[in-house]
């Protein structure tokens, strides 16, 4: 018996190891189960945990803010977890464990297995898309080179310029004598579907892709046109796509420059045409703006130089912290008083194109005539994310020599005239002729 009870005093040690090693294991998995997301994530590289947490979304919590002078200050979150201050910490703790929770549950379709960096891809264009600007997204590996062969002017497509138009995927003009033009795309026109994928919300880059593809290969794509009751597709054969930059012709007394985009070479074929301007004796000059979709900005300035006094404003920049950088006439200056200007624009014309028209009206040399422009004012800087992906990012917003932010709609004309989808049939052009009628009539 004695036995019996020497054994109890050993059976409680036991006991009591035994509960307390079982409690610290709970402890562990607890702890375990509960650590950060963060800590749980895997197949991802350069994690970082926050350096501090910026409250619980259960309720009101202070973080830091930033007043108006650049002061750090307490700020409110409130029980989102969102601050009313835009530059308040953002709980990204959210972000893993939605990551965890993918790769955790997702069960994959049996056609699209989507890899650990397709979805760090993913996650950029959707904090891109969150923007709400058109003109800044993220490109992964295929966009990027299409991107290129695009800055490069000579790539496989149908050779139209696109854009965003009140949220809606619009034709801004089709090239000259492009597969385009030829299937009889026209401005203005809305493109609601490309090959059957729908192009609601979609960004520029990914229609863009979607768009050019083999040359040889037909894409269909599903438009609406303004006067035409029921969307109609329009199949086009892709060709090698060579952007045209200019071409002039002279109407009796008065020489007409067609200028269709701004490329790199821009600057010296501009003043090849004027050159020969020069050259025709006379001084009544149009120059044709329509459909044309900008480029570079450089360009721009350069072919305004012409015709204004040196240090006059062509455009500025507004940036995030207000007033940028100001591009002023380089002052070439080179024709004499008695010029008779006149530009037309219309839809079509965007970016390089509204810079340029709007330097030379609101600086007093011509006269803008047409319809309004397409109002893409904004300036974008390629930020390379990886050796095979870029980010395109908004940095400034262009302003018009009188402070128009060519963001907030585009240019109106001094003297409207429209251009019909009954005048292309009967091959009539109203507002050439009413720029004609100007450039003769004026004397400044």
């Amino acid at each position: 018996m004695q036995k019996h009870h020497r054994l109890f005093p050993a059976i409680r040690i036991f006991s009591a190891v035994l509960f307390s090693a079982l409690l610290f294991t709970g402890g562990v998995l607890v702890g375990y189960g509960n650590r950060p997301e963060i800590d749980r994530v895997v197949g991802v590289l350069n994690t970082e945990q926050p350096a501090s947490a910026t409250g619980s979304p259960q309720s009101p919590a202070l973080a830091t803010c930033v007043d108006e002078k650049g002061a750090n200050v307490p700020c409110l979150l409130d029980r989102s977890g969102v601050s009313e201050n835009n530059d308040a910490p953002a709980d990204f703790s959210q972000f893993w464990k939605a990551w965890n929770s993918i790769n955790e549950r997702y069960v994959p379709t049996k056609h699209k297995a989507v890899s650990n960096q397709e979805k760090v891809w993913g996650a950029i264009a959707g904090l891109t898309d969150s923007l709400g600007d058109p003109y800044t997204y993220f490109m992964p590996p295929q966009e990027k080179s299409l991107f290129e062969q695009d800055v490069a002017g000579s790539f496989g497509g149908v050779g139209m310029q696109v854009g965003m138009k009140d949220g809606i995927l619009t034709v801004i003009a089709p090239l000259k004598s492009s597969p385009a033009e030829r299937a009889g795309i026209m401005k203005g026109d809305n493109v609601l579907r490309i090959d059957g994928a729908t192009t609601t919300e979609m960004s520029i880059d990914k229609a863009l892709y979607l768009i050019r593809g083999p040359v040889g290969e037909a894409v269909v794509l599903t438009l609406f046109r303004d006067g035409k009751g029921e969307p109609f597709d329009i199949s086009i054969v892709r060709e090698v796509i060579q952007v045209p930059t200019v071409d002039t012709e002279q109407k009796g007394d008065v020489f007409i420059i067609r200028l269709y985009g701004f490329p790199a070479t821009g600057a010296d074929l501009f003043r090849g045409a004027l050159r020969e301007f020069v050259e025709s004796g006379t001084n009544k000059l149009v120059l044709d703006l329509r459909g044309n979709p900008g480029g570079y900005l450089e360009v721009a300035v350069d072919m305004a130089s012409w015709f204004l006094p040196q240090g006059k404003i062509v455009v500025s920049e507004e940036e995030k912290e207000g007033a940028g950088k100001v591009y002023r006439s380089k002052g070439y200056n080179v024709f004499p008083d008695k010029f008779h200007f006149v530009v037309l624009i219309d839809g079509g014309s965007a970016s390089a194109a509204e810079i340029l028209a709007g330097a030379l009206s609101q600086q007093g040399v011509a006269t803008l005539v047409g319809a309004k422009t397409f109002g893409k004012g904004s300036v974008q800087e390629l930020v390379p994310i990886s050796k095979n992906t870029s980010l395109k990012v908004t940095i400034a917003r262009w302003i018009t020599p009188n402070g128009t932010n060519l963001s907030d709609g585009g240019l109106e004309p001094d003297v409207k005239v429209e251009y019909t989808k009954e005048d292309a049939e009967k091959g009539r052009d109203p507002q050439l002729d009413k720029a004609i009628e100007i450039v003769r009539k004026e004397a400044w």
